[in-house]
C-alpha cells in the first residue's frame, strides 16, 4: 500500500477469488503508483484523477443468450406472473422489459456504482474483470441463486439512480428516533414520509412522549400561504411546514392544492398513478385536528403514533406501492398498548392499522401482561435493545458494536440507529447443489448489498451514519424447504446450521477483501433472516424462516382492470374477477399452486419449534435479527407464551407472534385447498405465455411484505 506520505508498505498477495472488478489492479496501483493520478494534490491532499465517465455495461453478445433461456421461476406460473406484474419496467421503446432484459439492467447499475467510485477516489478501473464479475453476478440472479430486494429489481439502473440520484430508493428500510424531538422538531416525521414515499419501510420510537410543547399556531398574525409542487419534495415540505407551525407558534397556514396532478395521471419513474391531491388535503386535516387537541400541552406517545399514521395512510392512497412502519413504545405504558384497542380509541381505526406496534422488553422483566394481549391478537411485538446493540450473532462474544443503535425496521431484521437506512438481498439455498456453490452466490450476493451502500442519499443524516456503518442484510429464504425436504443429500437442520456458520466467515472475508478495495469501513454487520414478500415468490421459496401456510392453495393476485397481462391470463384460463371493494378499477386472478417439496405447513409445526429455529439463526448466521412472527393456537399455546419470551429472551433480538384464526373475508391472498382442487384447477389450465406482453400498468398489491401488515 501507498501511505500519506507516499512511501510503499508491503506487497499484497491475492488469491485467484479476489481478482474481480480491478482489485487486483486498484491494489498493484496502489504498490506501484498509479501513473494516471494527476501530479497536482488537491486542497486536503486528496489525488484528483480525471474519472471515465461511461458508464459500465454488460457485453450484449453475453445477454443475448439468456434471452434464448426459459427464466425458472417457481410456483406453477406464479412467480413469473409477479414478475411482470411488479419489476419489468417499461423501456423507451414502449415495451417491457423481459427477465433476461431486468438482471441486466441491474447488473449495470450494480457495476456502474462500483466502477464511479472506485474512479472518483483516484483508482483504477480494469474493465475485463468488471465484466468477468458482472457476468457470474447475472448468472446467479438470472437462476434465482439470489436475488436484490423488490425496490432493486425496480430502482436499480432506471432512471430513478443513474438520472435522479435517488439511491435511498435502492434500500428497504429505515428507522427514526424522536428521543431529540425536541431540537429535531419536524425531522423525524418528514424522513418518514420522505422514505416511504420511495419505498422504505419505516420503524420510529416514541421516547419524544412529554418532551416537545405544543404552542399551536398564532391565529392573531396574517396567514402564510404555500402552494405546494406537484413532488414528492413538495408533499414533504407541506408537512414539515404545518408541524413546526404548531411546535413553533408561528402563523397558520394555508395550502394550495392547485398545481397537484390530477386522479389518475401517471406517475413517471416509480409508475402507478396519481391520487391527486385528496389524501394529502386529509393527512393536513388530521394532523392539525391531533395537534389542535395537544395545544399548550406537551406531545403525547398517542400524537406521536397518530402523525406517523396518519402519514403511512395518506402514502399508501398516494399509489406507492407499498407501505410499512413499526412503531416501538414503553412496554409498561397502558395509553401506548391501547392503542390498537379500538374500544379504547374507536377514532383510531381509521389509520392505526399503518404501524405493527412493538415494545422495547429488557431482560427480566415481567411477561405477564404483555403475552395475554399477545393471544389476544398478536401485538405487541418485542424487541429487545440490549441484545440489539451488545451482540452480533448470539453465538459470538458481546461486542458492543451497536452501541448507538436505537432500533429497527418494521419487520425487525435490521438493528438500526436514528436516521439508518438498510440495503437487503435475498439467498435461496435450497436451490443450490452443493454448499460450495451457494458460498460462491454468496459472494455475489454480498456484493451487491455492499455496493448499494455507496450511493448518497438526501438526507445529511443519514449519510452520516451510512458512511460510518456501511450496513448491509444478507438473508435466507426456503429454509423450512431446506430443513423438510426428504430424499436431498446431506440437507436438514445439521446441514443449514453449518452452511450458516461457514456462510457467515464468508461474508466476513469477503467484507475485509471489497471493504479494503473499496478504501471504506468493513460493514458494522452483514446478515440477516428477512420476512420476505414477493421477491421469494419469483424463486418458488418459502419466505425466510416460515413454514408454508398449505402444500395446496389459491394465490390471489391483484391487477389493474387495464393491465396488459389479463388477456393471456384469460388465453391461459386463469379464473379472473372483479375485487371486492374495488369492482370498477380492479381484478383478482387467482393461481392454483402446490409445493414441489413434501414439507409441512405452519399449523403442522409447533410454536416452540418456531422460535427454535429463530434462535438457531439468530445464533448461527444472523449478526443483524432474524425476522419471525410466530403463528400459534391461542386454545393450546397461548398460556405458553409467557414461559417462551422468558425462555428466550437471551437467544433473540426480536419475536412478533400472530394467532391463528379461522376468518374468512372475501378473495384472501391465499386460500388452502386440497389436492383433488389442485388437480382439478390445473387440468384445466393452459400454459401460460407471458413472453412479449408489455404491461403498462403498475399493480398495487394490497398486501406488504410483513405477515402482519395486511392492508
Amino acid at each position: 500500500m501507498v501511505y500519506g506520505d507516499g512511501t510503499k508498505g508491503p506487497q499484497v498477495a491475492l488469491s485467484d477469488d479476489t481478482r474481480v472488478g480491478g482489485l487486483e489492479t486498484a491494489v498493484k496501483s496502489a504498490v506501484n503508483k498509479d501513473p494516471t493520478i494527476d501530479p497536482n494534490i488537491g486542497q486536503y491532499g486528496q489525488h484528483r484523477i480525471k474519472p471515465d465517465s461511461k458508464p459500465f455495461r454488460l457485453s450484449k453478445s453475453f445477454t443475448e443468450k439468456y434471452s434464448k433461456v426459459k427464466p425458472p421461476f417457481g410456483f406453477d406460473g406464479l412467480g413469473e406472473l409477479v414478475y411482470k406484474r411488479t419489476y419489468s419496467r417499461t423501456k423507451e421503446d414502449g415495451t417491457n422489459e423481459e427477465w433476461y432484459e431486468t438482471i441486466e439492467r441491474v447488473v449495470n447499475g450494480t457495476y456502474t456504482m462500483q466502477k464511479n467510485w472506485i474512479e472518483e477516489h483516484g483508482l483504477r478501473w480494469e474493465e475485463r474483470k468488471g465484466q468477468e464479475s458482472a457476468q457470474e453476478m447475472y448468472d446467479k440472479i438470472f437462476n434465482l441463486k439470489f436475488t436484490p430486494p423488490g425496490r432493486g429489481l425496480w430502482a436499480m439502473g432506471s432512471p430513478i439512480t443513474e438520472e435522479r440520484g435517488l439511491y435511498a430508493a435502492l434500500n428497504n428500510c429505515a428507522f427514526v428516533s424522536t428521543e431529540n424531538i425536541k431540537d429535531d422538531l419536524a425531522a423525524p416525521f418528514t424522513f418518514l414520509m420522505d422514505a416511504s414515499m420511495l419505498g422504505v419501510g419505516v420503524g420510529f420510537d416514541t421516547k419524544g412522549a412529554d418532551q416537545l410543547y405544543i404552542k399551536g399556531v398564532d391565529k392573531r398574525r396574517q396567514l402564510e400561504f404555500y402552494d405546494i409542487p406537484d413532488t414528492r419534495e413538495g408533499w414533504v415540505e407541506s408537512v414539515r411546514i404545518l408541524l413546526e407551525s404548531y411546535f413553533l407558534g408561528t402563523p397558520e397556514v394555508k395550502f394550495g392544492y392547485e398545481k397537484i396532478r390530477p386522479a389518475g395521471a401517471p406517475i413517471k419513474g416509480f409508475g402507478g398513478k396519481s391520487s391527486g391531491p385528496e389524501p394529502l388535503k386529509e393527512l393536513h386535516e388530521g394532523i392539525r385536528k391531533t395537534l389542535e387537541n395537544q395545544v399548550n400541552s406537551y406531545m403525547t406517545a398517542t400524537s406521536i403514533v397518530d402523525i406517523q399514521n396518519l402519514i403511512g395512510k395518506a402514502v399508501v392512497a398516494g399509489n406507492v406501492r407499498r407501505t410499512a412502519e413499526i412503531a416501538f413504545g414503553d412496554p409498561h405504558s397502558e395509553e401506548y398498548l391501547d392503542l390498537k384497542n379500538y374500544k379504547v380509541n374507536p377514532e383510531r381505526a381509521e389509520y392505526g392499522w399503518a404501524s405493527n406496534n412493538s415494545v422495547f422488553a429488557y431482560l427480566g422483566m415481567d411477561y405477564g401482561e404483555i403475552a395475554k394481549r399477545i393471544n389476544d391478537n398478536g401485538e405487541p411485538g418485542l424487541a429487545w435493545l440490549e441484545n440489539m446493540r451488545v451482540y452480533g450473532r448470539m453465538k459470538d462474544p458481546p461486542n458492543n458494536k451497536d452501541h448507538r443503535a436505537k432500533g429497527g425496521n418494521p419487520c425487525l431484521e435490521q438493528t438500526l440507529e436514528s436516521y439508518e437506512l438498510c440495503c437487503l438481498v435475498e439467498t435461496y439455498p435450497h436451490r443450490h447443489e452443493s454448499k460450495e456453490e451457494y458460498l460462491r452466490t454468496i459472494k455475489f450476493a454480498y456484493l451487491y448489498a455492499k455496493t448499494v451502500t455507496l450511493g448518497k442519499t438526501h438526507w445529511p443524516e443519514t449519510n452520516r451514519v451510512l458512511l460510518r456503518n456501511r450496513r448491509i442484510g444478507a438473508s435466507m429464504s426456503g429454509i423450512a424447504q431446506f430443513i423438510d425436504t426428504k430424499g436431498i443429500k446431506d440437507r436438514g437442520l445439521e446441514e443449514l446450521i453449518n452452511w450458516s456458520d461457514e456462510g457467515y466467515n464468508v461474508i466476513q472475508k469477503y467484507d475485509e477483501i471489497y471493504s479494503d478495495w473499496l478504501c471504506i469501513p468493513k460493514s458494522i454487520k452483514t446478515t440477516s433472516i428477512k420476512p420476505s414478500g414477493t421477491v421469494s415468490l419469483l424463486a418458488g421459496a418459502t419466505p425466510g424462516v416460515h413454514w408454508p401456510e398449505a402444500r395446496h392453495y389459491l394465490r390471489r393476485i391483484r391487477l389493474s382492470k387495464h393491465s396488459n397481462l389479463i388477456p393471456a391470463l384469460k388465453e391461459a384460463g386463469y379464473n379472473l374477477e372483479p375485487a371486492f371493494g374495488s369492482e370498477n378499477s380492479t381484478l383478482v386472478v387467482e393461481i392454483p399452486v402446490a409445493l414441489k417439496e413434501k414439507i409441512r405447513t405452519n399449523k403442522e409445526v409447533s410454536m416452540w419449534e418456531k422460535l427454535s429455529i429463530a434462535a438457531i439463526m439468530q445464533r448461527h448466521w444472523a449478526d443483524n435479527q432474524v425476522s419471525c412472527t410466530v403463528s400459534f393456537d391461542p386454545k393450546t399455546e397461548g398460556h405458553q407464551i409467557e414461559s417462551a419470551l422468558n425462555y428466550f429472551q437471551r437467544q433473540l433480538k426480536g419475536i412478533s407472534f400472530l394467532p391463528f384464526k379461522e376468518d374468512v373475508y372475501p378473495q384472501m391472498p391465499y386460500e388452502e385447498i386440497s389436492e383433488e382442487k389442485y388437480e382439478e384447477l390445473k387440468s384445466k389450465l393452459k400454459p401460460l405465455d407471458l413472453r412479449g406482453v408489455s404491461e403498462t400498468v403498475t399493480n398495487i398489491e394490497k398486501f406488504c411484505d410483513g405477515d402482519k401488515c395486511t392492508i
